[in-house]
């Protein structure tokens, strides 16, 4: 477990500040990650991954809204549906929160051998709870395994 405290606080430092500069958090990022990675996602599914609330979700996306990072649009089929979509900006701040984690994961994985990486990401999948592994599987987040 210390290995894994470690390993979060210095996947996470650099994003941290980042974020902190535009006065933004984690949950900030964590919306810009999964509104960049599914364009289009509706409301209803972000708060399905990542577990929280109406309320908090809605202060998160409003800050995001105002600062020009998202926009919603409403669905073409349930006019109810609103749909996420990172805009420019939004794309470009998370590509530049994304570099030094994608640095580190890569780097990680480039020094172990090749048949490792596929043990790793199996074992980052044993630690998600099983009943989010078809969710893993919409996210096209096990293909490589």
């Amino acid at each position: 477990m210390g290995l894994f405290f470690f390993a979060y606080r210095d996947f996470t430092g650099d994003a941290d500040a980042l974020l902190e500069r535009q006065g933004f958090g984690r949950a900030h990022h964590r919306v810009l990650y999964f509104v960049n990675l599914r364009p289009g996602m509706p409301v209803a599914d972000l708060l399905d991954i990542l577990k929280i609330t109406k309320q908090s979700l809605a202060r998160v996306l409003r800050q995001l809204i105002d600062h020009g990072y998202v926009e919603q649009k409403t669905g073409h089929a349930d006019r109810r549906q609103r749909l996420l979509f990172a805009t420019d900006k939004g794309r470009a701040f998370f590509a530049d929160l994304s570099v030094s984690q994608a640095t580190r994961i890569d780097a990680s994985i480039a020094a172990l051998p090749p048949e490792a990486a596929t043990t790793v990401r199996r074992f980052l999948v044993g630690m998600v709870d099983p009943a989010d592994h078809p969710t893993l599987d919409r996210l096209n987040l096990t293909a490589n395994i």
